[in-house]
């Protein structure tokens, strides 16, 4: 997507062999591409959120594994760097997909094939997310041109969104923003209340500057002003991207959108997921009890990161010292407060029929796609 007018992938391949990602712990003040070029880099860019986002960490997962086969192709090593890999965040399911996917992939290879192969599958799911995400923007247009075909001309269509799933959080064009941007490039007036999303303000920080640098109007709100400008008539649809479905359309996405879900249902929003289809899991049925949830550090609570006035980066401490602190990173919106999902096949209900009617078998389990529609 667009930075200051030039168009960039969040990932891409240096001339040395490595990748170069954005620390997006700098953002919204500072843009810093650093390069990655072993497994031990690549662990410490996922767990220290250097990057983040449920299909870009199976991006930077997948290059991950290419980099530690380079280095040792051995069954042994294999496994250690997958287990590695894994255990770097454990809710988001696209990370497990590409790890899975590479050691399917390397396998049954000879030692002296795995790291070629490795690179081409992680290439490969670069290039099939970007376009997953281009096809859940042509089919989450539609849902924004039906609204908009409500509404007096010019009239804007407000949309609610949390924390971020663009294309920060992908390779390319997002989830939930992928339709966003489809709408304002389409010439439809388009406007975003952009939630802040405690407690590491991913809504503030990435959101606000994805939508600022392609020229989408947004208003940033803090976390629950939601239910107050759905009451007053301000939104027309909630739109949020997710870590994980289960199979009958459970949805776990960064805390706070089970609320939104909830405050949507009472006022008669529509409340739509966006997703690719390596975000499914198809071994689960029910979020609530299956899905782990991860717990994050406790200074993500006690502390905020920011620029000064004199435009000093710094973390400044907001609560008492020592205080209890529990950092709950992801919730789960039931199905039935899901209006309805929307993928790279179409838009389906949130249920386990819904899922089944777009996918022949869980590609969970298959090959790496053929599952992307014509448009």
């Amino acid at each position: 997507m667009k930075i200051q007018g030039t168009w960039h992938r969040s990932l891409s391949e240096t001339s040395e062999g490595g990748i170069s990602i954005i620390d997006q712990r700098w953002l919204p003040h500072e843009l810093r591409w650093v390069k990655l070029s072993s497994l031990e880099q690549a662990v410490q860019a996922i767990t220290e959120m250097w990057t983040r986002g449920a299909p870009l960490l199976a991006a930077v997962a997948a290059y991950g594994l290419c980099f530690g086969l380079e280095r040792d192709a051995s069954d042994a090593a294999l496994a250690t760097a997958y287990d590695r890999l894994l255990a770097t965040r454990p809710t988001a399911v696209n990370l497990r997909w590409a790890l899975d996917h590479i050691r399917r992939g390397v396998s049954p290879l000879p030692e002296a094939e795995r790291a070629t192969q490795a690179r081409s599958i992680a290439r490969a799911i670069c290039d099939d997310e970007v376009a997953t995400n281009q096809a859940i923007g042509h089919h989450g247009l539609t849902l924004i041109q039906a609204v908009a075909a409500t509404k007096p001309p010019g009239q804007p269509i407000n949309i609610l969104t949390h924390c971020n799933a663009g294309w920060l959080a992908t390779v390319d064009w997002g989830t939930a923003l992928a339709p966003i941007y489809r709408a304002h490039d389409a010439g439809l007036s388009v406007h975003v209340y952009v939630d802040e999303t405690r407690p590491r303000n991913q809504g503030a920080s990435l959101t606000a500057w994805e939508l600022a640098n392609h020229g989408v109007p947004f208003t940033l709100v803090v976390d629950n002003a939601g239910g107050h400008l759905m009451q007053h008539g301000l939104v027309d649809l909630c739109l949020v991207g997710t870590d994980r479905v289960t199979a009958r359309g459970d949805v776990c996405n960064k805390i706070g959108t089970y609320l939104k879900a909830l405050a949507a249902r009472d006022n008669g929003v529509p409340f739509y997921v966006a997703l690719p289809y390596t975000t499914i899991d198809w071994t689960l049925q029910d979020g609530l009890t299956e899905i782990p949830i991860e717990q994050r550090s406790q200074e993500e609570v006690t502390h905020l990161w920011g620029k000064t006035l004199a435009g000093e980066m710094t973390s400044v401490q907001i609560t008492l010292d020592g205080v209890a602190t529990a950092n709950y990173g992801f919730d789960v919106t039931p199905a039935r407060l899901v209006t309805a999902l929307i993928t790279e096949r179409g838009v389906v209900p949130a249920t386990a029929e819904g899922l089944a009617s777009l996918y022949n078998h869980p590609p969970y389990l298959g090959q790496l796609p053929t599952l992307l529609p014509s448009l």
